[in-house]
């Protein structure tokens, strides 16, 4: 994309054609700029605002998001965000223009939406997915307001329900699993080292390091389709090593070994998501203990390193966290001992 010199003004200037989001070709000239690189990026801008203009509908916009978001985000989140805004947007908001939409009327979308009796949690995620709807449009063309900014959020987010098991509890639920089954070694990873489950289904005889007790994260596992997915982690500060304890390296050990000529880029556990949580659902009655969801494990395992005083820093590097903020907001509740302690050191300096 060329800019010109005006050599008679001894400016620049640059002209071109461009495409509308409803497929229309224009052509344009802008003049005056004191640089060449200024006219260019004057240029990819504007090209950038024309894209989508805010008078188109909301359904015309989603296409849009999406193939912004086609780079950044995983095939699986894009599928998931697409349902939620198929089912959940687009049959109120579709045929609407994007530069219409009030604060009023997303406050009447989400009385709609609490009628269908979603969980506080689903109810989130689905304001979560209107919100970077409008947010995108607003951050990236231009929409002259964002209607999601002035109203309150519905639902609630996973960090106010947190659900774990204390570590009797636990013991009273793998005490239901014999030690050779495979499952035994599954949920004491699980809850020993408080990996993602689709990083424990992604898990390789090479991930392992048995000389130093150490596991390495950098992979997870889905089902797709039908298919088996192996994909990078959630964030980049997901690829990590955890160190693990004598006694589950020695458990690890033994279950390879039982694995017939086990290769080492092989899963060590061959299964899908939901095989994981029927077994967990069928024990967790044979235990008598709480219900509780396989991810629900990862919230032991850190409610356990608390009760132990590991500090949050520490637990944030376990567990993958991209930012410590992260682990503050999910469990700086549990965390009382703590505000304690301080609130005696202040008054210790009086």
């Amino acid at each position: 994309m060329p800019a010109y010199k005006d050599k008679e003004r001894n400016t620049w200037y640059c002209k071109f054609y461009y495409e509308t989001w409803d497929g229309q070709k224009k052509h344009t000239t802008k003049r005056g700029f004191q640089t060449k690189k200024a006219a260019i990026e004057w240029e990819n801008e504007f090209k950038a605002s024309v894209k989508a203009e805010m008078t188109m509908t909301v359904a015309s916009f989603v296409k849009i998001y999406f193939n912004d978001k086609k780079g950044e985000l995983k095939e699986r989140s894009i599928r998931n965000k697409e349902y939620m805004m198929n089912v959940h947007i687009i049959p109120y908001f579709g045929e609407r223009k994007m530069n219409e939409i009030t604060p009023s009327d997303i406050i009447q979308w989400q009385n709609v939406i609490r009628e269908k009796n979603y969980s506080e949690t689903y109810l989130r995620m689905i304001q979560n997915q209107m919100t970077a709807l409008f947010t995108h449009a607003y951050n990236i063309y231009g929409l002259k307001s964002n209607p999601c900014k002035k109203i309150k959020k519905m639902g609630k987010s996973d960090a106010n329900r947190l659900d774990f098991w204390t570590k009797d509890e636990y013991d009273k639920f793998i005490a239901t699993i014999d030690h050779d089954d495979r499952y035994y070694t599954l949920f004491e990873i699980l809850f020993w080292t408080g990996c993602r489950v689709g990083e424990l289904l992604a898990l390789t005889k090479s991930d392992i390091d048995f000389q130093n007790n150490q596991i390495h994260i950098s992979k997870t596992y889905y089902r797709m389709n039908g298919e088996d997915v192996i994909t990078t982690p959630k964030t980049e500060q997901s690829i990590r090593t955890v160190d693990i304890p004598e006694f589950l390296k020695n458990e690890i050990k033994d279950y390879v070994s039982r694995i017939y000529e086990c290769k080492d880029n092989q899963r060590l556990f061959p299964m899908v998501l939901e095989a994981v949580q029927h077994k967990m659902k069928r024990n967790i009655e044979k235990a008598g203990v709480k219900k509780i969801r396989v991810h629900d494990l990862r919230h032991s395992h850190v409610a356990y390193l608390i009760h132990q005083g590991v500090q949050p820093l520490i637990i944030k590097e376990r567990l993958g966290h991209r930012d410590i903020k992260i682990t503050l907001n999910t469990y700086g509740h549990l965390y009382p001992s703590e505000q304690k302690k301080v609130a005696e050191l202040l008054n210790c300096q009086k």
